[in-house]
Parts: structure tokens; C-alpha cells; sequence
């Protein structure tokens, strides 16, 4: 039997399977084995011969933003109309046959957009170059999900189906949970908080499943059995997702209403170009990006060239992105803007920057 069988069988015997107090083992065991058989099936098998043609494009800009969703949704005008890329658009399905990266150029940030090839159902599988697909996605900062507004929510459940099977997680943070593989001394199980969805005997059975006998688990939050198996896995992929519903100038105000009112959503049309502007600053702060700003002495800010950071960047991350010596060299820097309590802060290396602040580095 092959591994695409021994899935379909699990994932039937978990539907069959009613959900009760004397299943829940049953039930995790069968989850344990169904993310074995899913990780294997994603690993490229040994004995391939020459590989097929691959489409990772090289890192490049300040982020970086996949653009999935089926055929036919819009993708491909999407990214030409923000930016000046051209993608192949058409009427019929599978145009894009390759990613495509364009860049999108907004406050003063290049943030690289790669139009992906259209998923199709079973794209987990390998099936469409869906494998290959889901690769880039990966190593993206946010996926944006593009939608077809006139066929409701069918699109959405299909395709967050197939990211959850190779272990991209959207919109969720990673599960408070300790684990570390011990060399003996047998299950050290422990958790500051009560836990209703897994015990002490369901983890072990996970463990066990996965042939680890000997480790260290603490639960810092109420978790499930499958965020146990993915913090075991090691290898899930926590990333933001907008989800963005194409063609609304085809659907009723009322259904136009109901899909931007749901979390995480943004309507569009690309057809009329609608709502284009809040889409880019729903990304901008999907990114987390700042936008930070130099100083020299007795001169005027530059505003023209913005250091492009993460939220969260410290004085130090600016200095080493300025120049790797300079932190070395650091002796304090003045801040203006929303992070300082007066303007201008004198503050060291730790200084926590906000978007739009403006530093002038002193040096030794």
C-alpha cells in the first residue's frame, strides 16, 4: 500500500470516528500517523532520477509576499497592476506556468510579490507543480490568498486544507508548548495550566508513535493533540495570511459586505482597479515593516531614504543594517519621533524604534 493510500485510509477512519472521552487516544494516534505519512510524502524520495525543473526566486527586497490562490482568480493582473512586472493574463485556466516576482514599491519599501502558478486540489500531492508551489510559499513573510468573490467559500476551505497538510499554519501563533528529546530518565510531563484537550497517557502515545521514549514536556497553554504533533514535527510554518476576494464588482453589496467583514479579509476588484490603495496598507501592516529615518549632525533629516526594519528593531539592528562596524563603534544615538519620550532622546543600543523615527548615531 503507498503512502497517498495509507492518508486516505487514516483521514477516512478520523471521519468514521466519533469524537468522545474513549476516542481521544484512538484519535490522536491517528493524527500522529497521518502527519508521519504526509511529512514522508513530502520529502523527495531518494531514488528520483533528474529533477524536475524548480522556480525558487532569489530573496530580494525588503519582504517577501506570495501571491496563491486557484487558476483563473486574478493573480496574474494583480501583479501587473501593482507592479511593473508583466504577467501573462488570460481567460483561460493555468497561464502562469512559473513563478513570476515583481516588486511592489510602497513607502519607500521594495517588497517582492511572486505570482505563483494556480493550485489546484491535491496540489500537496505533487499534483499541478502543487509541491513546488507550496515550497515558495514557505519562505514567504505573509501569503496573500487571492479569492474568487462569486464562488463563496468553497476556495478558501480547499486551499487552507491543502497549506495545513505540508505544515504551513495561517494566522496563528506557535504553541506554547516546552519539548526537548531526552537521553533517558523516561517522560518528565508537566503544565501550568489546566488541560482539557490532551493528558498525560495521549502524549505519551504521540511520543511513542514517533519513537521517542525519553523527554522533557511542559504545556504553558491549553493545546490540542495536533499542536503537540507539530511542535514534535518541528518543521511548521507560522505566517500571516490576508485572504483577498477578486471580482466583487460581479456579487451583491450584501455579499460584498458579509466578505469584508470576516477577519483577516479585503475586497478587491482588479477588473475596476477597487480598493487596491487599502489592500496595499492592510499588507504594509501584515509586513510589520518601519520605516526608519538618518540624521547627520547639523543637517536636516533625509527623508528620501528610508532604512526599511522590522517592528521591534533595536537602535543596534539599525547600526549593523547602516554598517556591520558601527555598532563597535556606537557610543549613543538621538532619537526623534513617537518611540522617545522628548524629542531628541539620547538612548544606547537597546532603544526600541517606531515607524518613522529619525536617528542621528554619535560614535566614539
Amino acid at each position: 500500500m503507498g503512502i497517498l493510500e495509507k492518508i486516505a485510509e487514516i483521514e477516512k477512519e478520523i471521519s468514521r470516528t466519533q469524537k468522545n472521552k474513549a476516542t481521544e487516544y484512538h484519535l490522536g494516534l491517528l493524527k500522529a500517523k497521518l502527519a508521519k505519512y504526509r511529512a514522508q510524502l513530502l520529502e523527495p524520495s531518494k531514488s528520483a532520477g533528474a529533477k524536475g525543473e524548480g522556480f525558487d526566486v532569489m530573496k530580494s527586497g525588503d519582504a517577501r509576499v506570495a501571491l496563491i490562490g486557484f487558476p483563473s482568480v486574478g493573480k496574474s493582473t494583480f501583479l501587473s497592476l501593482m507592479t511593473s512586472t508583466e504577467s501573462e493574463a488570460a481567460s483561460y485556466e493555468f497561464t502562469t506556468l512559473t513563478c513570476i516576482p515583481g516588486v511592489i514599491e510602497y513607502k519607500g519599501a521594495n517588497i517582492q510579490l511572486l505570482d505563483l502558478p494556480g493550485i489546484i486540489e491535491g496540489a500537496a500531492q505533487g499534483k499541478g507543480r502543487g509541491r513546488q508551489v507550496i515550497a515558495v510559499a514557505r519562505t514567504a513573510d505573509v501569503v496573500v490568498m487571492m479569492l474568487d468573490a462569486t464562488k463563496g467559500d468553497v476556495q478558501r476551505a480547499l486551499l487552507e486544507k491543502e497549506l495545513e497538510s505540508v505544515g504551513i499554519r495561517l494566522n496563528r501563533t506557535k504553541p506554547n508548548i516546552y519539548f526537548k528529546p531526552k537521553k533517558g530518565g523516561g517522560l518528565s510531563f508537566n503544565s501550568t495550566v489546566p488541560l482539557t484537550q490532551c493528558s498525560e497517557k495521549l502524549v505519551q502515545l504521540i511520543l511513542h508513535e514517533y519513537k521517542i521514549f525519553n523527554a522533557e514536556v511542559l504545556f504553558r497553554e491549553d493545546c490540542t493533540p495536533d499542536e503537540f504533533i507539530d511542535v514534535i514535527v518541528g518543521n511548521r510554518v507560522y505566517m500571516p495570511c490576508l485572504y483577498v476576494y477578486n471580482k466583487v464588482d460581479q456579487i451583491s453589496i450584501e455579499e460584498v459586505d458579509r466578505l469584508a467583514r470576516r477577519p483577516h479579509s479585503v475586497v478587491i476588484s482588479c477588473g475596476m482597479k477597487l480598493n487596491l490603495d487599502y489592500l496595499l496598507e492592510r499588507l504594509w501592516e501584515y509586513l510589520a515593516l518601519i520605516c526608519i529615518y538618518t540624521k547627520k549632525r547639523g543637517e536636516r533629516p533625509d527623508f528620501n531614504d528610508a532604512i526599511i526594519m522590522r517592528r521591534g528593531a533595536s537602535v543596534e539592528h539599525v547600526c549593523h543594517r547602516i554598517h556591520r562596524t558601527l555598532a563597535s563603534q556606537f557610543k549613543y544615538a538621538l532619537v526623534w519621533g513617537t518611540s522617545t519620550k522628548y524629542s531628541p532622546q539620547r538612548v544606547g543600543l537597546t532603544h526600541i524604534m517606531e515607524h518613522e523615527d529619525v536617528i542621528q548615531i554619535v560614535k566614539k
